[in-house]
């Protein structure tokens, strides 16, 4: 599937000139994305060309091509999981180099915001992309999907998005790490702040909620309750390290989960499937004083009814995992280390790898349930 460059394309690792690239191109919402030919301007001061070796396909991306977050900015390149090779670097560009394997960050802290400032580059509110220079064939310029568009076979994104790992590691697997490994990983060890020997409750167990379960293992936690409907992903939960396990469709689960902590309630509870009825039992399923840690994504419209004084009652603290608070730099080389130590399963999230042209039905056996991960190989 190799993509040919323009005559006026340059030297190897110069900005070039204009290159075409093939991707897959939502038009509109609710319509199955498309592999398109686009084309791509040389890169901007700050700026890299990457080529696509992987990208994980992600709840969100199907989220954004059906209208969920708002019918503004179609047509989308989607795909935000990746994993490539710089191929440019635009003026000025010192922190990676032309052959550098990277993963590539939705979230590039800007170090001036009001948030960066202050020490808090993780909630940065300014985050760096690059200039839009992505156009359909007929001429439409692409919102690539978060800032970065992976279902190609190149990209271009600002270069302090791109996360140099060790060229040893394999991209499907690093891809992961680019989004939903490191948002679940991270929403256990720094959202929460998980410490050994406390009790975790996860409810909605695809490829975030096991990577909360895998964090939750790292941070040291003993008892960790894995929720869900599927069978199937409960036992998947167990391998990654889920000591008990629960079918949502069977009895009471706040009183399931008590039932496993002495009465109490777990210290950490996560939501991982946007839904706000399990939003609800994650709120109450917790001990007095714990946390609640909400990752799913429900959507602009969705809304719920609390019991304030049931709230109040518990205490504690209701928190929002951003990328799991992550700092890309210095969190992907981390996650990659432990993928090496064996620390970290990123195989077992590996659900099952696919061409550029089967996103559509990758998206599909997402929503069936079949698989964590699927990942798109170039």
């Amino acid at each position: 599937m190799a993509e040919t460059e323009a005559a006026s394309a340059g030297p190897a690792g110069s900005a070039g000139g204009t290159i075409t690239a093939r991707g897959v191109v939502a038009r509109a919402p609710g319509e199955p994305g498309r592999v398109e030919t686009f084309t791509i301007d040389p890169p901007g001061p700050g700026e890299v060309l990457v080529r696509i070796v992987a990208s994980g396909v992600c709840h969100t991306d199907l989220s954004a091509k059906n209208g969920v977050f708002g019918t503004e900015g179609f047509p989308f390149l989607l795909g935000h999981e990746g994993a490539g090779v710089v191929e440019r670097l635009g003026e000025g560009v010192t922190n990676v180099a032309v052959g550098d394997h990277v993963i590539l960050a939705w979230r590039a802290p800007c170090g001036t915001c009001r948030f960066c400032i202050v020490g808090k580059p993780h909630l940065c509110a300014a985050s760096l992309n690059a200039e839009k220079r992505m156009r359909t064939e007929d001429g439409v310029t692409l919102n690539p999907v978060l800032g970065i568009g992976t279902f190609c076979t190149h990209t271009l994104v600002h270069s302090k998005q791109a996360i140099p790992v060790d060229a040893a590691f394999p991209a499907p697997q690093m891809s992961l790490i680019g989004c939903g490994v490191m948002t679940g990983v991270g929403a256990a060890l720094y959202t929460a702040g998980v410490r050994p020997g406390e009790s975790v409750a996860v409810i909605g167990c695809g490829g975030v909620g096991d990577s909360v379960i895998m964090g939750a293992r790292l941070a040291g936690a003993t008892t960790i309750i894995a929720v869900d409907v599927d069978p199937r992903k409960l036992e998947w939960a167990r391998g990654f390290g889920a000591t008990h396990t629960i079918d949502a469709r069977e009895g009471d689960v706040v009183g399931q989960i008590k039932a496993l902590t002495g009465g109490f309630g777990v210290n950490h509870s996560f939501e991982a499937a946007g839904r706000t009825d399990t939003l609800e039992t994650a709120l109450f399923c917790r001990d007095l004083a714990g946390t609640c840690v909400m990752i799913g994504v429900a959507g602009p419209s969705a809304t719920m009814e609390l019991p304030v004084g049931r709230v109040f009652d518990v205490g504690g603290a209701l928190k929002v995992s951003w990328y799991g608070d992550c700092l890309p730099t210095r969190d992907f080389p981390l996650l990659a280390e432990w993928y090496r130590q064996g620390r970290l399963d990123l195989d077992g999230v590996v659900t099952r790898t696919i061409g550029l042209d089967e996103t559509e039905e990758a998206f599909h056996a997402m929503e069936r349930g079949e698989t964590l991960r699927s990942v798109v190989v170039l």
